[in-house]
């Protein structure tokens, strides 16, 4: 692949070498990872599942450990502005130089394998993390456990946040099947901390089938926290939990975990800003029970709501509304450009006050217009990561 010289080349490459943007499965990507890493890995490794707060708890994983003296990798997608914002050393971005001599490597052992655009980014980040001599990574798995292209790694180390009904297209509609793809993630003799309430049967079913540890975590973190959201505190604990487990292998001391718990921060996760002194509120939640964390947070403060919104048709956006929609005084629909998006007619059909909701043309006139709206204090913006990403990108010149 001499011809491919930068970031952005390297990437519209990939997106046509498997047109199929998810295809779920282990053998392609197994077969790559075996040859780049026939001794598995160099460095501890914390996999973290779950329908929602798996960005949380990894924030504050990679902060708690950024506290030590310990090298941290952090690999999540997907990104909100920048692709570099998957993987990061310390809590610095790696440079587009650095991930593209990363996907060259990949390409000497690939041959005539197929690889998606979300595998070439998980043997990337284990290569770079690799080179960069890191102690402990974390990892996100993208969709689901199971079959997820992360999942080829073995963990020291797994986390179950939660198990909600999201993906139903790959991962099944019930939380019990949605269950048996995340305890895929799992390993013989090794931890695994699951933060769910009400976890369903099938994770504690695998958990003994294969002899995993498995330890049900549901306390608030009691300490000092900046995330907003009496939910982040829960995600915390998993947090700390998983840091504890590792603790034989590397050490830290009660006060840089708790100081890293403090300091952890995160790109779009009821992330506030101010303008014209409106409260503006990003969120990435796309699915029913995110939504609801979402709206728990937000009634919180009895202020007048103004929405911006948009979401991917493969959510149950009916649901989605409906968690939140008693909070919201007026509804500003956006389109997407991306090819999963919902056109805006069939996005209006999901309402059932066609009275509260405006189509604007673009992102920029739905924030012009909510920030003109006199009566509302507050402008929640949320529904999918290319709603926030979108947002971001205007409100940074405001």
């Amino acid at each position: 692949m001499g011809g491919l010289k930068t970031l952005d080349e390297w990437l519209s490459w990939q997106e046509s070498l498997h047109t199929q943007e998810i295809d779920l499965g282990l053998q392609r990507v197994q077969t790559v990872y075996k040859k780049l890493f026939p001794k598995g890995v160099p460095f501890q490794v914390i996999t973290v599942a779950g329908t929602n707060g798996k960005g949380s708890t990894i924030a504050f994983i990679d902060s708690i450990y950024q506290q030590s003296p310990y090298k941290v990798g952090k690999f999540t997608s997907p990104h909100l502005l920048k692709y570099n914002e998957r993987f990061t050393i310390n809590g610095e971005m790696l440079s587009d130089s650095v991930i593209c001599d990363a996907f060259a490597e990949i390409e000497r052992f690939r041959k005539e394998i197929s690889l998606t655009y979300f595998e070439f980014s998980t043997l990337a980040a284990l290569i770079m993390f690799s080179k960069e001599k890191a102690d402990v990574a974390v990892l996100e798995i993208g969709l689901g456990g199971r079959l997820d292209s992360v999942n080829v790694v073995d963990p020291d180390v797994s986390i179950i946040t939660n198990i909600a009904i999201d993906h139903t297209d790959y991962l099944g509609d019930t939380r019990e099947l949605i269950g048996v793809e995340k305890a895929g993630i799992m390993r013989s003799h090794t931890p695994c901390i699951c933060g769910d309430s009400n976890p369903p049967q099938s994770i504690k079913n695998h958990a003994n089938n294969i002899g995993a540890v498995l330890t049900f975590i549901n306390m608030p973190y009691l300490g000092k926290i900046n995330l907003q959201g009496e939910h982040q505190k829960y995600n915390a604990t998993l947090a700390i939990e998983a840091v504890n487990q590792l603790q034989s292998k590397l050490p830290i001391s009660q006060n840089h975990i708790a100081q890293g718990v403090e300091n952890a921060s995160l790109l779009g996760r009821f992330q506030l800003k101010t303008i014209n002194n409106k409260i503006i509120v990003l969120d990435v939640a796309h699915n029913e029970a995110a939504i609801q964390v979402l709206a728990k947070t937000l009634k919180a403060d009895k202020v007048p709501s103004i929405a911006i919104f948009s979401a991917l048709e493969d959510k149950n956006i009916e649901l989605m509304i409906n968690a939140i929609d008693p909070l919201i005084g007026e509804w500003l629909l956006v389109p997407l450009k991306v090819n999963r998006a919902i056109s805006t007619e069939d996005l209006i059909q999901k309402f059932n006050l066609r009275n509260k909701i405006k189509v604007c043309d673009d992102m920029l006139v739905a924030i012009r217009r909510a920030l003109n709206a006199q009566q509302y204090q507050r402008i929640v913006i949320f529904g999918s990561f290319h709603t926030v990403a979108d947002a971001m990108k205007i409100l940074d010149k405001f």
